[in-house]
């Protein structure tokens, strides 16, 4: 029996593809393995989105050509720079870009011998993450086009993924003990504009996606200017769907939206989330901010200090902005240095801080529903709620108690402590 090991890099949509690349192996003649020493095929599934992420695939890629086995990249960095990989990477046994995806048996077939592998599909999955948890993807690609941003000339277009795919793909997991899922795409909000009508939308999918059953759905990916009162309205009255909205707005002042090629301006953005708040009070409310972007200027970023306290975002995270090839912001002038990148996302992670303490302590004493995802070393549990997502962006639930639990146990829990970050908790029952 022939056994892999795989390597998956980069964001929860690639993290789904790694997914539907191990439900293609067979089990009667292959078996997943945690070890690459014991490995006979290793598959770099990579990311190839900012500078950074593209510096750890390489180094994983060179980590991984030291083992004695087979080699295979595949990926966002396959897809960006396919021919120069061929050229540069001779330690890989082959590289294969998400467009030829269908021809991975094939092409394994081609290193490994005559087996047995299946054709890459969105409906068989080895699911990987927290037991009870899982992603579900609901289109690829992207229009937006943002100056900052390669993923449209990586991943192409936006593309629907079809309804009854996703339904069918839902009751299937729901089947196997899935309790939480997390909707993702590049642009999650716009589901359903390639179709006639544009319906189904996402507010009809996620009408769909409640009768099956779940536990919890989760939004992720929400382009601001794309939000329509109809979804928040029915994120605030849906008891399933948590109230909470992932928005990253990157910018704050209308010169830099404008720049990066944003579709709204810095009045429109605070207006949306003021309009969240009221029509779901109980809303948590996450974004991102890009520091540096060229020719930021001190105003813009006293503008994003100030929308960080108006809005008091739950959560929030800064990235220095990141010169990649092939977007608009490559070509741009007056390119801002790594330390004024470096000082600004500082300056904005400072003005969070006593934010995000300052809402984790209106938590105290509150009571949620929420999943355990594991347990630690030193023997609390973590706990995933409406309140924090499952890419380790957000804070942890710790949850303190002498009960044995099992991950994917429903439990209902009470903040007891609350620190910048993360939040402890007790249990209450188990659901």
């Amino acid at each position: 029996m022939k056994k892999i090991h795989l390597v998956s890099l980069g964001c929860a949509k690639n993290l789904v593809d790694s997914e539907q690349m191990l439900a293609m192996f067979p089990r009667d003649e292959f078996s997943v393995t945690s070890s690459p020493e014991e490995a006979d095929l290793i598959i770099v599934n990579t990311c190839g989105f900012i500078e950074s992420a593209k510096k750890e695939s390489l180094d994983t890629i060179f980590e991984m050509a030291g083992y004695n086995a087979k080699l295979v990249v595949t990926g966002c960095l396959a897809q960006r720079y396919e021919e120069d990989l061929r050229r540069e990477l001779p330690e890989a046994d082959d590289i294969i870009a998400i467009h030829d995806y269908n021809d991975f048996p094939s092409r394994l077939n081609a290193l490994l011998g005559d087996t047995h592998i299946a054709h890459f599909s969105p409906m068989r999955r080895v699911l990987t993450t927290s037991k009870g948890c899982c992603y579900i993807r609901i289109s690829e690609g992207c229009n937006n086009f943002c100056a900052f941003c390669a993923i449209p000339r990586i991943r192409g277009t936006f593309v629907s993924r079809p309804y009854n795919e996703i339904i069918e793909e839902a009751k299937t997991l729901k089947e196997k003990g899935i309790k939480e899922i997390s909707l993702i795409s590049q642009d999650t909000t716009v589901y359903g504009m390639d179709y006639e009508g544009h319906r189904p939308n996402i507010v009809d999918l996620l009408k769909g996606l409640e009768e099956v059953g779940f536990f919890s759905i989760r939004l992720l990916y929400l382009y601001p200017s794309e939000i329509s009162d109809e979804l928040i309205e029915y994120i605030a009255s849906s008891k399933t769907v948590a109230h909470y909205f992932d928005i990253p707005v990157q910018a704050a002042s209308d010169h830099m939206l404008s720049a990066m090629r944003r579709h709204a301006d810095a009045k429109e953005t605070i207006e949306l989330f003021e309009k969240i708040k009221r029509i779901c009070p109980d809303a948590v409310l996450r974004t991102t901010l890009i520091s540096g972007f060229p020719g930021e200027n001190e105003e813009d970023q006293r503008e994003a200090v100030e929308m960080l306290k108006r809005i008091e975002f739950d959560h929030m995270g800064v990235f220095p902005y990141s010169r990649e090839e092939d977007t608009v912001g490559y070509y741009l002038e007056n390119q801002i240095e790594e330390e004024v990148k470096l000082a600004r996302k500082d300056e904005l992670m400072k003005i969070q801080r006593p934010i995000s303490y300052k809402k984790n302590r209106a938590l105290l004493g509150k009571e949620m529903d929420g999943i355990v995802i594991g347990r630690m070393k030193d023997g609390r549990y973590g706990v995933r709620t409406y309140w924090n997502a499952p890419d380790d962006i957000d804070g942890e639930i710790y949850l303190e108690t002498k009960e044995s639990l099992e991950e994917g146990d429903l439990v209902r829990i009470k903040i007891e402590e609350s620190y910048v970050y993360d939040l402890i908790a007790s249990l209450k029952e188990r659901l």
